[in-house]
């Protein structure tokens, strides 16, 4: 794989939908680090982060949507107004979060956890 920004660049744009899933991955919280044994997994509908960048600084909410597209995550309760009045989700980058509780619904997401390597 090149080291020069342009291709880097141009890989994330093009990258296809299951490879852009691994790249939403977002950091765990210190308890859960220490339960599962790693240090980031990708985010999902119904996982609750806390937001640690940005306008919405510790913010804790579920995440409502997950938009691989843009590499955005919409969160509970962050939101803006936009002039009309109406309220928005505002967009948080998975780098700018931290998974505080997971859902854990999902067997294939249980034996994700359980692999070791």
């Amino acid at each position: 794989m090149s080291k020069q920004p342009r291709k880097q660049r141009k890989f994330r744009y093009q990258a296809p939908l299951h490879l852009r899933h691994k790249m939403m991955s977002v950091n765990l919280s210190p308890e859960l680090r220490e339960e599962y044994e790693r240090r980031s997994l990708p985010v999902r509908k119904g996982d609750t982060v806390k937001v640690l960048r940005g306008d919405f600084k510790d913010h804790e909410g579920k995440v409502e949507n997950v938009d691989l597209k843009n590499y955005r995550i919409m969160i509970e309760g962050v939101n803006v107004q936009k002039p009309d009045g109406n309220q928005v989700y505002h967009p948080v980058h998975p780098s700018n979060l931290m998974i505080m509780e997971m859902d854990l619904d999902d067997e294939e997401r249980n034996e994700i956890l359980e692999r070791k390597g």
